[in-house]
């Protein structure tokens, strides 16, 4: 899977687990909800490390925390 995939996927596994909707993110974060909603539909090209660590900052959560699950695998990506 890309890169921008697993992001998304990762993004919709934080929000249902905090039981947060795309607005809340947004509140929590300050980042636009446009670019959230960008990042789940996988509408960027590049996504900049700031942006997910504001977004891990709405999750209260570490960036490592973010990058912790098995959609970030070197196997599961595409080169």
């Amino acid at each position: 899977m890309q890169l921008n995939m697993a992001v998304s996927l990762r993004l919709k596994q934080l929000l249902e687990q905090n039981n947060m909707t795309q607005y809340m993110l947004y509140k929590r974060s300050g980042v636009p909800k446009s670019t959230i909603n960008n990042m789940i539909n996988c509408s960027y090209d590049s996504l900049k490390l700031r942006v997910i660590h504001e977004i891990c900052q709405g999750f209260n959560i570490s960036i490592e925390d973010f990058f912790h699950s098995p959609l970030f695998n070197e196997n599961n990506l595409e080169p």
